[in-house]
C-alpha cells in the first residue's frame, strides 16, 4: 500500500511505498497509521477530557489556560 503527502508544502507530491507479507500484516499498518493521525489524537483528547469532567466535575484543561473558546471549539466537533 501507499501514502500521499498530498497537500504538503514542502513536498506536495511525496508518496512512501510500503511492503508487507500479508494483508494481516497491511491491515496491522493502517491502523498504526491511523491511530498516529492528528485528528485519532483529537477525538481521544476530547473522549477523555470528557470523561475526566464527569468523574471530577472540573476541566482537565482549565490548569493549563485554555480559554474557553478554545475548550468549547476542541468539544464541537466529533
Amino acid at each position: 500500500f501507499s501514502v500521499s503527502l498530498a497537500g504538503f508544502v514542502e513536498e506536495p507530491e511525496r508518496k512512501y511505498c510500503f511492503e508487507c507479507d500479508s494483508e494481516e500484516q497491511c491491515q496491522e499498518w493502517i491502523e498504526a497509521l491511523k491511530r498516529a493521525s492528528y485528528e485519532f489524537m483529537r477525538r481521544c483528547l476530547i473522549f477523555y477530557r470528557n470523561e475526566i469532567q464527569k468523574m471530577t466535575g472540573k476541566d482537565p484543561l482549565e490548569q493549563y489556560g485554555i480559554s474557553e473558546e478554545a475548550r468549547f471549539q476542541l468539544g464541537t466537533h466529533k
